[in-house]
């Protein structure tokens, strides 16, 4: 008896959080996925941004890491969590990511390019010195801020 009325109140909750499962757009995660991308792409872009400006010491190892970090990141297929009709005009609020990036192809994967260039450059000798660094950090910083103003809702 006991196992039939466990069976039974399983049954009646699944069926009425049914509903709740089936309400959440799928949407949604691809959303966050790129935002966490982001997230991550900042995570280690941003020390590295200090040390070329002097506002943190320069730290070779950590300098490296964070710079092969970046270049391990390109490998990600992320392309799924760019699917069309995921921009800010249908979840607003939700992604700053304009919808223009999904009718400007090849352009936004120019930016793209841009960026895995100077991330590689950037591992090759991010660990040689603070000099070294400074080099390599002003690409970086242009190919994230080019397609950042051209497709990114301004905050």
């Amino acid at each position: 008896m006991r196992i039939a009325s466990r069976l039974c109140l399983m049954t009646i909750g699944l069926a009425l959080a049914a509903p709740g499962f089936a309400a959440k757009d799928p949407n949604l995660k691809l959303i966050k996925a790129r935002q966490g991308e982001m997230q991550l792409r900042s995570f280690n872009v941003g020390p590295l941004f200090g040390m070329a400006k002097g506002k943190m010491e320069y730290n070779a190892e950590l300098a490296a890491t964070l710079a092969n970090n970046l270049k391990t990141q390109l490998e990600l297929d992320m392309g799924r969590a760019w699917k069309k009709g995921t921009g800010n005009d249908a979840y607003s609020g939700k992604t700053t990511a304009l919808p223009k990036i999904w009718t400007t192809y090849p352009e936004i994967a120019d930016y793209g390019k841009k960026y895995a260039k100077a991330i590689n450059e950037l591992a090759a000798v991010a660990g040689n010195g603070v000099d070294s660094l400074k080099a390599k950090m002003g690409a970086v910083g242009k190919s994230c801020k080019g397609c950042h103003d051209e497709f990114r809702e301004e905050q």
